[in-house]
Formats: structure tokens, sequence, C-alpha cells
């Protein structure tokens, strides 16, 4: 579909199960009102405004020519990964070793340890994942399954050299701790079998098969993806320690490298004051943009490579095999420059995670062949789905919701899903230590519902259901 008559209010993807709530569409066209759109602004299935964002979540917004980062998290690169492991269904003992084994290895709270040299944090804002491979022993053939290889080019924003004079040093020093952890929230680390597959040559071509083990992970972009967002404006999440940080690294970044007086009110303007204002993308500060949200796209894609190398490594000790293989890692809050319809737009994606087809995928890789690989967690209390993009994807600007985690809870509460039928559990983990409970499943009624949303609508293609086994979250 050709996306040339620019409309100023969203184009939606509900269904009558679980319609668009009417008072968050009324904020999303308001925050778009004076926006330089390059397309209807795009609402999928798990809509919904959490009270620390700017923009309701499961949206993509495409500009014409400037930057918005309220358009997006102010954190990019949190995402998610799925691994196929390679061993057998484990015991209760093996999976309280394994999730004994992730929380001593990434703790909550987390511990204040230097992970990584200040060099090695340059490295990972430059060369993303494929810092991490080589640092923490990632084949360099499995990067193809990581959206944009895990690694986007700073070359045509300035280069590194320029990224190592601006950036204050002591954004390097922070971003040297907590490199890889996960947390609680609505982050995780989920053992799952592959209950039903729907798209057989997708599935073998993307590495899983019915009754296999699989893993999956949501976890955030890291230290230095936050910093970077508060460098560029006043965000409604803006916790006391990166307040503080702010409050030496602002003035370093914009104000001392200022060149001009000119310079210097402009950046005064645009990053001192309430709020985020846009910037002109082909201005000097659009170009200074860019490059910072493409160091922290790095580091953040080095981030969760070496949390899939950890993870990787802890399931072929306690579970035997080789620890499998990745999937996807996909992320789900991003700003990139996209083409849509006929011309290049900056494309910013909250909640929701990208959806090319075949042949807008790297030639020679297995997305090439089946449309890039998408996740639809339900919750750790329903299934979850693997998708590929689907031959309609562009009209949601090649965008799929992150999850169906809201609406799983909003189906609950509204009495349209009960517990399973079949009596499924899952074991859950906390991060406390303390003994896992056994929390009893729900139907797939709302994840179902969000699915079905997508493939109507030529979103996605459905290749394989995952059943949840244990959670640590």
């Amino acid at each position: 579909m050709e996306l040339t008559l620019i409309g100023r209010e969203p184009r939606v993807f509900d269904g009558p199960r679980l319609p668009a709530d009417a008072t968050v569409l009324a904020e999303l066209t308001a925050q778009v009102a004076d926006a330089d759109l390059a397309a209807p602004p795009v609402v999928l299935p798990d809509f919904h405004h959490k009270s620390t964002m700017e923009l309701p979540s499961s949206v993509a917004v495409a500009t014409a020519g400037t930057i918005r980062p309220t358009l997006t998290s102010a954190s990019v690169n949190c995402g998610m990964a799925l691994l196929a492991l390679d061993c057998e269904r484990p015991g209760v003992a093996g999976v309280i070793e394994f999730y004994r084994r992730v929380r001593e290895r990434y703790p909550y709270p987390a511990r204040n340890l230097r992970e990584l040299s200040t060099h090695e944090v340059r490295r990972a804002a430059v060369e993303g994942s494929y810092f991490a491979a080589e640092r923490f022993e990632v084949d360099a053939g499995e990067l193809a399954r990581v959206e944009e290889f895990g690694r986007l080019d700073l070359d045509r924003y300035g280069g590194a050299d320029r990224l190592a004079r601006e950036l204050p040093s002591l954004a390097y020093q922070l971003a040297r701790l907590r490199f890889g952890t996960v947390g609680p929230s609505n982050h995780f680390v989920e053992l799952q079998v592959v209950e039903e597959v729907f798209d057989p040559r997708a599935a073998e071509l993307l590495g899983v098969r019915q009754g296999q083990l699989t893993l999956q992970y949501h976890a955030g972009g890291g230290v230095l993806t936050g910093e970077i967002g508060a460098l560029f404006g006043r965000r409604k999440h803006y916790p006391r320690h990166l307040r503080m940080a702010m409050a030496v690294q602002k003035p370093l970044y914009h104000l001392a490298t200022a060149r001009s007086y000119r310079q210097l009110r402009e950046r005064l303007a645009l990053y001192f004051t309430d709020g985020c204002p846009p910037v002109s993308r082909d201005s000097e500060e659009g170009q200074r943009l860019m490059l910072a949200n493409a160091a922290a796209m790095n580091y953040g894609f080095a981030f969760r490579t070496a949390t899939y190398a950890a993870l990787k490594k802890i399931a072929a000790t306690v579970f035997g095999g080789t620890g499998g293989r990745l999937v996807v890692d996909s992320p789900h809050n991003s700003i990139y420059e996209e083409e849509v319809g006929d011309r290049t737009a900056v494309v910013h994606r909250h909640n929701s995670c990208r959806a090319f087809p075949a042949e807008r995928c790297a030639p020679g890789t297995v997305f090439a062949e089946t449309g890039q690989a998408v996740l639809l967690p339900g919750t750790s209390r329903t299934s979850s789905y693997l998708a590929v993009a689907g031959p309609k994807a562009e009209a949601s600007l090649h965008s799929a919701c992150h999850g169906a985690g809201t609406l799983v809870a909003d189906f609950a509460e509204k009495g349209l899903s009960a517990e399973h039928p079949d009596g499924h559990e899952t074991l859950r983990f906390g991060y406390d230590g303390a003994a896992a409970v056994r929390v009893r499943h729900f139907d797939d009624n709302g994840v179902n519902a969000a699915l079905g949303v997508l493939v109507d609508h030529g979103l996605v293609r459905p290749v394989a259901r995952l059943r949840p086994l244990a959670v640590l979250n």
C-alpha cells in the first residue's frame, strides 16, 4: 500500500473485542498535532498510556523532516529476544538451578560493578553487537538474527571520532555498570515449549520445531541509552540518579562544545527548557541527535547480545547441549530513518517492533526468505507467539505491537478470559530468593485477540505458539 495521502487521524488496527481507547486516541492525536507527518500515525493492539511516558504504547509515527524523541521511550532499544534450545525438557530441579544461576549472574538490585572498561563502552557504542559478539564469545553469524545486524553506522552522522569528542567521559563511566542486567517489572526471562507450529517451512528456517524448549527474554538497552535520552530534553521518566548525572553531563555535552553564541542559544532553547522540542533532521543539531541515537541503539544491541551470551552459557551448563541459537532479537523502542512511501522519513516506534517483509531484509539471510521475525508475548500465564512480517505490513509503517500483556489483564478483568481448562501452570521465580510459586494459566483469548488483528490486516503471519513453563520477573 502506498502511504501518499497524509492524514492527521491515526490509522487504528483494533477489533470488536479490543477497541482502541478513545481517550488515549485523543491524547495521541494531540501529541502529533503539530508534527510534520510523513504518513498517518499507527495504533496497534495493546494500545494504552503509561503515566511515565509522553506517548501511548503500541504506536508508530513517521515524520518527514524532524526528529521527535518524545515519540518513543526516553531509553531506546528496549527489546526482546528468543533462543531455540537444543536440550531435553528439564525437570523442576533443573529449572530451579537455571534460575538460581541467572539471579547469581544478574542480581536485582543490580550490583554497581564495572562490567566494562571505558574503552569497551566506546566500542559498544560504535560497534554494537559486533563488539559484544567478540567480547562474550558469540558466533558472529548469529547477528543476522539481530535487527540491523546489531549495529547502526555512525559515519553518516559524523562518525565515531565526533562521538568521542563530544560525549562527556562521565557518560562512559556510568555505562560501565550493570551491563546485561534484565531485572523485574515487565522484563522477564521465560522458559517455554513450542506447543503448536502453523508454518512448518518458516519454523524450520527460523530453527524452531514442535515440542522444542525455547527461552524468551525482555531486557532494556542499558545505562547509556537512558543517559543519551536524557541529554536531549526533560522527560517524564527522570529518576533522581539520572537528574544528578545530567546536572553535569548536559552542560558539558551541549554548552561546552558550542562553537558560537548562536549555537549556544539554540542549544539552551532546545535542551534546557521544559519538554523535548523537535529537531530538524537536516540541521547540525539533527545530525548530532541522530549520531547520539545511533550510539545509544548500538550500545543497546551490545547490551542484549551480552545477555544472550550469558543466558546461553547458563542453559548449556544446566540443561546440556550447546545452549541453542538465536531466533530473533527485536527492539521495540527505536528511531530509524526508513523509506515511507516514496521518501525517507524518521520512523519513531514506541513499544512496537519493526516488521520488514522479506524483500526489505538483507539478501542471503533467513529473514530474506521468511520476512523479519516478530515476537508477540502474552504474559507468563498465557501463550506467546513467534510470527513473521505479513504481506501488508507497509500499512502499519512496517510495525507490530510488542506484546499483549495489557490486553490479557483487561480480558481477565472483564470476564472475557478464565483459567485455562487444561490446568497449565507456570513456575514463577522472583529476585528475592524465595521459593518459586506455581501460577495457573489463563486461556489465550487476550493474546489471540491481538494476534487476530495483526493477522486479519496482513501485518504478520503466525509461525508458532509457545507455552510458558517457568519465568523470572
